[in-house]
């Protein structure tokens, strides 16, 4: 097992201070409706503006990045 980014064992401790079992996918699933509600994909709602469009994808990434560790704990 891979030690998690500081990023994820933030939102790991945050989860485990109040749940226990399962942590992984359940904070898998729930940033991956974060990223969806916050920064839609660009395949499902296109951006015009350009910088604007480049930081809300990287901020996604960021993200679901998060949630892929998270799920293969």
């Amino acid at each position: 097992m891979t030690e998690l980014s500081p990023a994820a064992q933030a939102v790991r401790k945050a989860y485990y201070s109040t749940n226990d079992d399962l942590a992984g996918p359940a904070l898998a699933a729930a940033l991956r409706a974060v990223a969806d509600q916050v920064v839609p994909s660009d395949a499902v709602e296109p951006r015009n503006n350009l910088p604007m469009a480049i930081e809300c994808q990287r901020i996604r990434k960021e993200l679901l990045a998060i949630a892929d560790e998270l799920e293969a704990q």
